[in-house]
């Protein structure tokens, strides 16, 4: 993913979001509506049964729970909405009041995860389902309501509607999910304890920025050794004994296809550090399902001059490992 691209998606659209949602809502509703302020308006949210709602666009950016609608205006035949949760919440979707015709080439489908430039988050390797079983058609559905429940905390949907006034409603809830797998987070600095209790998985952490990560605590099931493995080429390192952590560094947002910059696969509460100065830094946790596994990590934004300088013709032209 370019930096352009992440910037677009992931940080301008999330801070409209999040913090501009209020004024759009009062902007695009009729001149009644307008006469709330905003300090009425976040009473109401705040208040039992207060439920956001606001028109949804074409390309969109959720980051809050709420009811959001969508009317063409023209044939629309390219649309996206990227739905992002806290780290420990899962995402509830449901589709209601459609007006589209699945006949004349209309669909919207719900995909649990999310699909930017070809590439899925979380890789097909790290997901519980097969890569059918995650996308939810509505035009394939015989159920009077359609709904879809994310499997971590990023989930979006598709759609495509030709004819003007057609559109659809949906319905954004978010739920606790006590233990958060393949995460995406919505900042570039913070901190995060992955766990997996004899599960045979891997979960990723997924930070779309270049950061330092520092690695704070690691328990895995078996100590192999005392030493971090920086991985300066493609060799198996940590992965013949079934429990360890990798770091991750890429420019897209599937860990399959990133660079293995290290790996851990013994035990320690001392600190760990490494720069990965990425469009994408992950951490990912591998467990056999033999053991109680977890690492604890901090990560921070990378400062501009800590960032790498571009070399052509390599995999460093945008990721490098200090």
């Amino acid at each position: 993913m370019s930096v352009a691209l992440r910037a677009q998606l992931l940080l301008c659209l999330i801070s409209l979001s999040t913090r501009t949602g209020f004024t759009r809502y009062i902007e695009e509703n009729d001149a009644a509506d307008g006469l709330y302020s905003l300090l009425t308006l976040a009473q109401k949210r705040e208040s039992e049964g207060f439920i956001f709602r606001r028109p949804l666009r074409c390309l969109d950016m959720l980051a809050t729970e709420g009811y959001f609608t969508f009317v063409a205006s023209r044939p629309q035949l390219a649309c996206a909405a990227f739905i992002i949760a806290e780290p420990s919440e899962v995402i509830s979707l449901e589709l209601s009041d459609v007006s589209i015709d699945c006949s004349a080439g209309d669909f919207i489908k719900i995909f649990d995860g999310w699909v930017l430039k070809g590439e899925k988050f979380p890789s097909s390797y790290d997901h519980p389902l097969l890569p059918h079983e995650r996308y939810t058609d509505y035009c394939s559905s015989t159920a009077p309501t359609v709904a879809s429940r994310s499997s971590q905390n990023v989930a979006m949907i598709f759609f495509r509607i030709h004819s003007p006034d057609s559109g659809f409603s949906l319905t954004v809830k978010k739920l606790h999910n006590p233990l958060p797998c393949n995460i995406m987070s919505q900042s570039p600095e913070g901190s995060f304890t992955m766990v997996i209790p004899h599960q045979r998985r891997n979960c990723s952490f997924s930070i779309i920025y270049p950061v330092e990560i520092r690695l704070t605590d690691l328990s895995l099931g078996e100590a192999k050794s005392n030493e971090i493995h920086p991985l300066k080429q493609m060799w198996s390192g940590c992965s013949g004994s079934g429990d360890f952590v990798e770091l991750l560094g890429g420019n897209g947002v599937d860990t399959s296809k990133m660079f293995p910059v290290a790996d851990l696969c013994f035990s320690s509460s001392g600190l760990a550090q490494m720069k990965i100065g990425c469009d994408n830094s992950v951490v990912r946790l591998v467990s056999s399902g033999n053991y109680i596994n977890r690492v604890t990590f901090q990560y921070r934004l990378l400062d501009q001059n800590e960032l790498p300088k571009t070399r052509e013709n390599s995999l460093d032209n945008f990721c490098t490992v200090e």
